[in-house]
């Protein structure tokens, strides 16, 4: 059972693992609503289609079914956003992404980071980055990746309450207010 069960987001997510886990299909759900996530945060037009209170629930799966065909997303991912979305909760679909992912590192004694990088990394760079996070911190890491184009270089990593902010953003923020000390 999913820890945060006792909210809304917590009971989908909790009904969506246990379906997964029965079908033995974890990695590919979390894969799915991994890049659901990320489409999510990126389209302007899938924000209006999910926020705007004139379109349809029918017209609202419509659209979302399509994009998650494109995306070749499984059958269960499919339908449980149906679902969700039938149901007039699709405002709850980030919040479930998270305490879905959440429990299946929880589950697997994994700890979650997140990393936001200027750039997409390439999969030797996610590869490199989980290394060398599974070595520092002596545990398996599992990376929330997500891609802010205004870090300019960099990554900023965070693990539970610790930031690294490596950022050339943040670097030059830091040299400016150093700058603006020295008049």
């Amino acid at each position: 059972m999913v820890a945060n069960s006792q909210s809304l987001a917590g009971r989908y997510a909790s009904a969506l693992y246990e379906l997964a886990d029965k079908d033995r299909v974890l990695d590919a759900i979390a894969e799915d609503l991994v890049k659901f996530r990320q489409l999510m945060l990126e389209s302007e037009d899938l924000k209006r289609l999910i926020r705007s209170p004139v379109i349809s629930r029918a017209d609202q799966n419509r659209g979302l079914l399509t994009i998650l065909e494109k995306a070749n997303a499984n059958l269960l991912t499919k339908k449980f956003i149906g679902a969700v979305v039938m149901n007039r909760r699709i405002f709850v679909i980030p919040e479930i992404i998270d305490v879905f992912m959440s429990e299946l590192a929880k589950r697997r004694g994994e700890i979650k980071a997140t990393v936001v990088s200027a750039v997409e990394l390439s999969a030797k760079q996610s590869k490199d980055l989980a290394g060398s996070l599974n070595r520092a911190l002596g545990q398996k890491v599992s990376i929330d990746l997500t891609v802010d184009t205004s870090l300019i270089g960099g990554l900023i990593v965070r693990v539970g309450s610790r930031m690294i902010d490596s950022s050339i953003r943040s670097k030059l923020e830091r040299l400016q207010i150093a700058m603006k000390g020295m008049n």
